[in-house]
């Protein structure tokens, strides 16, 4: 653990802010106007949906809580609601508010703070869907069949009032001490059905143990963590509500996807050599999703080949249609199926427009012009926001890194060679489990050993370059 009161890592971090032209403070307008329709919002044509007892499943500590769910058990199958932040109930087209979130575009997370898409007033306070608080919500009504496909999709504008705030660890206890009542129970028989019906589609969800950095009594570290079943049934419902909306927007022939092309044949081939290499069993006639469906994460040479199969999720984007013309590629090869994002826009941007046209689609009306004019710049704002997102993601962790292993240069470490280059065989990346280290090694002239063990020298870690590199000892 490296201390909070470290001033390298602090000064590094401050710099990091600096270097990416982040927007920390929110202009004196902007929360002005945060204030103003926080105090006193004017709703007109929500529905009282608040007899409705959802819940919401959240890290602990967050409170910009974008979703909320109800579930349960019908006659044929089962019904989801889900409750999604109405962010467009407090931010006025063309207002400071919603300025400000076009420069943003997502929320970014730093190890001691983050900078958010929205004032907190707003994010944290009255759009979040806090426990006892009434608050607007898109709230969708997904029913499912007993095998977990869809058979009717609704979305409207509606009052909720969400009955309990709950955490991925505690729901995991509960459900499997059988002590969860029904409608979360349920997240378990639903989230399986809807894994089964990934599987039939041919879709694929890749559980890789990541690097998370963690804070305990004041001091930063870091840990390999793999999500927890919880999580993945959690996933499952937000992917639900992402496949309903895309279709919907299909259907009414507006819209804007999240896309992925299917990977070329040259990064599958790569990747088989590296199945090769790690010992991954890939016989020619199974399909890749079947392969990493069959792998054990705890095992490092499968953590090693899970960590090379996200190179085939790379190159996803936004691709606004009109005119009923669905574009090309219109699906997410990962999803296998069409799919957007609208579940999370306290955090992301393009969640708000997406929400509105399904709420037009589903009305049987034209979208809002605000929401039409704003379509075209979508895609390009996005990409240039989550690009940011990542290197912010990255940039962290290799300064948290930094300052770990800052006073351990010229010290040996246990490694794992988890990709080497394909043109510079002597450069590549390892994972050390104690600290949990992925980090950059330079074999000088020695060939290393893709998936094999290897004893490693910690040559370089500098908080302020934020950079480590390793060498074969």
């Amino acid at each position: 653990m490296t201390g909070a009161a470290d001033t390298p890592l602090r000064a590094a971090l401050r710099e990091l802010r600096t270097t990416l032209g982040l927007p920390v403070d929110f202009p004196r307008e902007v929360l002005a106007e945060a204030a103003q329709v926080a105090k006193s919002l004017v709703l007109t044509g929500h529905q009282d949906a608040t007899d409705l007892p959802l819940f919401t499943i959240d890290p602990p500590t967050s409170t910009d809580l974008d979703q909320a769910m109800h579930l349960e058990r019908r006659p044929h199958g089962f019904r989801v609601h889900y409750a999604i932040a109405d962010v467009a109930a407090f931010v006025r087209p063309g207002g400071a508010l919603d300025t400000e979130a076009h420069r943003r575009v997502r929320t970014l997370y730093f190890p001691d703070g983050k900078v958010p898409l929205h004032p907190t007033v707003l994010s944290e306070g009255a759009a979040s869907l806090l426990p006892g608080q009434t608050r607007p919500a898109l709230l969708w009504r997904i029913d499912l069949d007993a095998e977990g496909r869809t058979v009717a999709t609704d979305v409207r504008r509606a009052l909720v009032r969400s009955r309990a705030k709950l955490d991925y660890a505690g729901v995991q206890r509960q459900i499997d001490a059988g002590t969860a009542e029904e409608p979360l129970a349920l997240l378990k028989d639903i989230g399986r059905l809807r894994e089964e019906q990934e599987v039939a589609r041919g879709g694929i969800s890749l559980d890789v143990p990541e690097q998370e950095i963690v804070q305990r009594d004041g001091a930063y570290g870091l840990e390999y963590r793999a999500p927890l079943p919880a999580e993945g049934w959690n996933a499952q419902v937000s992917l639900l509500t992402g496949m309903a909306a895309a279709h919907l927007m299909a259907e009414a022939g507006t819209g804007i996807l999240r896309t992925l092309p299917v990977a070329p044949d040259g990064a599958v081939a790569r990747l088989r050599r590296s199945a090769e290499a790690l010992h991954v069993d890939w016989p020619h006639h199974v399909p890749y999703a079947q392969v990493v469906r069959s792998l054990d994460p705890s095992r490092a040479s499968h953590a090693a080949f899970l960590q090379e199969c996200t190179t085939l999720l790379r190159g996803a984007g936004y691709t606004v249609f009109d005119h009923g013309e669905l574009p090309t590629p219109a699906v997410h090869a990962a999803v296998a199926d069409l799919y957007t994002h609208c579940t999370a826009p306290l955090r992301r941007l393009v969640d708000r427009y997406a929400a509105e046209l399904c709420v037009a689609a589903v009305a049987d009306r034209e979208p809002s012009e605000w929401v039409t004019a704003a379509l075209p710049g979508l895609p390009k704002e996005m990409a240039e926001g989550t690009r940011r997102a990542n290197t912010v993601e990255r940039e962290c962790v290799d300064l948290v890194e930094a300052a770990l292993l800052s006073d351990q240069v010229g010290e040996v470490f246990d490694a794992y060679v988890v990709d080497v280059q394909a043109q510079e065989p002597t450069i590549g990346t390892v994972h050390i489990e104690h600290p949990a280290i992925v980090a950059r090694i330079d074999g000088g002239t020695t060939k290393l050993p893709l998936g094999e063990r290897l004893r490693v020298r910690l040559t370089q870690a500098d908080p302020g370059a934020a950079k480590v590199l390793f060498a074969p000892a």
